[in-house]
């Protein structure tokens, strides 16, 4: 695989062969020495080029359109090319993620969406997944998102999108002290009675009348 291909070794010339340690301008000795290391780092890339061609990631674009011919994937429009060789390197494992939750997580997060939430079987509509993704990640990848939901989707599921929007909040811990005091009025009527002591003077006077 051309990531465990080991490092082409540094060469180090002697002292005296340096083309600059004896003398004050560089001299042939260098030049010989540089013009040896490209030559070999020319060979090495013409061995390493069959390599190369076996990974998508790195391949010509002619033989990536064959890989993704043979990998029954299609090139949607205006798909860059980096997104493009990514779904061919990733397609043999995206279709083994494909029918579950966890997997189709997985697909997303290989070609840069992260998927918020993964919902389903919500309220009454059994057969809708709902997919809580940000408004960047919708707005950005519209068009793949529609490919992958044909490609990797359940043929008895309905897909939805939906946008989560984040929100943040700062709480800030003060010191919190109150003083109260409590004043009670009342209203009560008070009535006074004053009784003066009078003599009091009558007169009396009976008349009888007999027949």
């Amino acid at each position: 695989m051309p990531d465990k291909i080991p490092e082409q070794p540094t060469t180090v010339v002697p002292w005296w062969q340096d083309g600059s340690t004896t003398s004050d301008t560089i001299k042939e000795p260098y030049y010989l020495s540089k013009g040896v290391s490209a030559f070999f780092s020319l060979i090495k890339g013409w061995l390493l080029f069959p390599l190369q061609q076996s990974d998508p990631l790195t391949c010509s674009e002619s033989l990536l359109d064959v890989m993704a011919w043979d990998r029954d994937i299609t090139r949607f429009k205006n798909e860059s090319l980096g997104l493009y060789r990514k779904r061919v390197k990733y397609a043999a494992l995206n279709a083994k993620d494909s029918g579950s939750v966890a997997g189709f997580k997985r697909i997303f997060e290989r070609l840069g969406i992260a998927i918020v939430s993964f919902k389903e079987r919500q309220s009454e509509e059994w057969d809708v997944c709902t997919i809580e993704l940000t408004d960047n990640d919708i707005s950005k990848n519209s068009a793949l998102l529609q490919t992958l939901i044909e490609q990797y989707g359940r043929t008895c599921r309905r897909y939805r999108f939906e946008v989560i929007f984040p929100t943040f909040a700062y709480l800030a811990a003060v010191e919190f002290s109150h003083s109260h005091a409590m004043f009670v009025a009342r209203t009560s009527a008070v009535c006074e009675t004053t009784v003066l002591t009078e003599r009091i003077n009558h007169q009396q006077q009976v008349f009888v009348a007999f027949l």
